[in-house]
């Protein structure tokens, strides 16, 4: 039996995205500079079994960076704790959620550092997310919570040329704490 690459409930208030799934590499879009003039190139690839992240960033055009992302069903209210399984390069990445505030698209992103060759687990709790449009913060946005969530992706910014590549395992989202 093939397994689902929808968002999966493993147990009351804990999501999971399986990127080892065949099939969940059809679920994610790209998006990179070239929407304002860059050349950076990336996209999600299943190599081996294993779901990745990769491609080339260029500084051309003011470009230098590139992003993945993927819908997501509803998340219930209370979750507050989102876990990737990823192995990097290196590189300093960010996980982004987005939300629709009034008609507004608004991103949370939390930056976190990957170690070459070496598969983490990276724990991130809601309220650790700071909040941007377009690369700016916006202080006075509202805190993150799990039921506005629409989208889950990944972003790579560097301000000189290179390759990247990331490698995606899972996603986790949950309710650390029972209330």
């Amino acid at each position: 039996m093939a397994k689902s690459s929808a968002l999966n409930m493993v147990k009351p208030y804990h999501y999971v995205i399986d990127l080892t799934d065949d099939d969940e590499d059809i679920l994610w879009r790209s998006t990179n500079d070239g929407v304002m003039g860059g050349k950076s190139k990336g996209q999600i690839v299943i190599n081996n079994g294993i779901c990745m992240f990769t491609g080339n960033l260029s500084i051309e055009n003011n470009g230098g960076f590139s992003s993945i992302y993927r819908n997501l069903e509803p998340l219930p209210v209370g979750l507050d704790t989102i876990e990737i399984c990823v192995a990097g390069d290196g590189l300093v990445y960010q996980l982004r959620v987005i939300v629709y505030i009034n008609g507004y698209r608004l991103a949370y992103k939390y930056d976190f550092q990957t170690t070459e060759g070496e598969k983490s687990r990276v724990c991130i709790k809601l309220n650790d997310f700071k909040a941007t449009f377009r690369g700016r913060s916006i202080t006075d946005a509202p805190q993150l919570t799990s039921e506005q969530i629409r989208q889950i992706g990944f972003l790579v910014t560097n301000k000189a040329p290179v390759a990247f590549s990331l490698s995606l395992f899972q996603v986790d989202i949950y309710r650390q704490y029972e209330v």
